[in-house]
């Protein structure tokens, strides 16, 4: 059914061609907006005549984004949406373990893939004088853990960017907020579940077991949550984190 909750505004969203990222720009679209997505590859399924177009844009690459948000800008006018959804996972490593390759990597994507898409879009929502930017950050930005600490401090940054980047824009309109899910029915979580070391069954049973609400979440029910941060309904809503994650971090 469409919606008319984003009706009229354009948006940008990274990271489509995953899970989270395609819900989430499927929903926006529903919504009536105009999204374009930014990744590496294009979002499978297609749209079906949804009002969403894909272009193949490397997130860590400022050249390419710059060229990007220039052509939305030109076509679509200022963005009123911008979605972080791009982000990897990496391997399983303590940090002594890991490289220094798989640090520029995973630093590379979640974080400055944040940052650099901000700082091409932003000069865009001052001059129209409003936006909303919805950084995916995670329960890993919320709490330590043992099995990805590279993860876990990206996504503490994501959240500490969008605790900045919201005092610092707020007088020009723009406001900027986290979006934090659990564990989700998503490829990333597939993958993070077949590397550990303890299997995927009882990888699942130790993250969600013992949650108020014990099972993994939908990528709807994270699109819903930047839907609304997205829309006016948000209008009040700043510097903050909205988790998504069956209650994990309740207890």
């Amino acid at each position: 059914m469409t919606g008319g909750r984003v009706a009229g505004k354009t948006a940008i969203v990274t990271g489509a061609s995953g899970d989270l990222g395609r819900a989430t720009a499927r929903m926006l679209a529903e919504h009536g907006a105009k999204v374009v997505n930014l990744d590496r590859t294009a979002a499978e399924g297609g749209w079906n005549g949804l009002p969403v177009k894909d272009r193949i844009v490397d997130v860590t690459s400022e050249e390419s984004l710059g060229q990007a948000v220039v052509e939305v800008v030109d076509e679509y006018g200022a963005p009123d949406i911008l979605v972080n959804a791009a982000g990897i996972i990496g391997r399983p490593a303590p940090s002594h373990e890991a490289t220094v390759e798989e640090f520029d990597a995973i630093f590379g994507v979640n974080v400055k893939g944040v940052w650099l898409t901000t700082r091409a879009v932003v000069p865009h929502m001052i001059a129209a004088g409003r936006g909303s930017i919805v950084n995916f950050s995670s329960i890993h930005g919320l709490t330590g853990g043992k099995t990805v600490p590279l993860y876990h401090a990206t996504k503490g940054a994501v959240r500490l960017l969008t605790k900045a980047d919201a005092a610092a824009y707020g007088e020009y309109g723009i406001r900027v907020n986290s979006v934090h899910p659990g564990s989700m029915q998503s490829r990333m979580s597939r993958t993070a579940a077949e590397n550990s070391e303890v299997g995927p069954e009882a990888y699942y049973s130790q993250l969600v077991g013992g949650n108020p609400l014990p099972r993994q979440g939908r990528p709807d029910e994270i699109a819903y949550a930047v839907l609304y941060l997205a829309s006016d309904e948000s209008g009040f809503t700043t510097g903050s984190e909205l988790v998504v994650d069956g209650g994990y971090t309740a207890i």
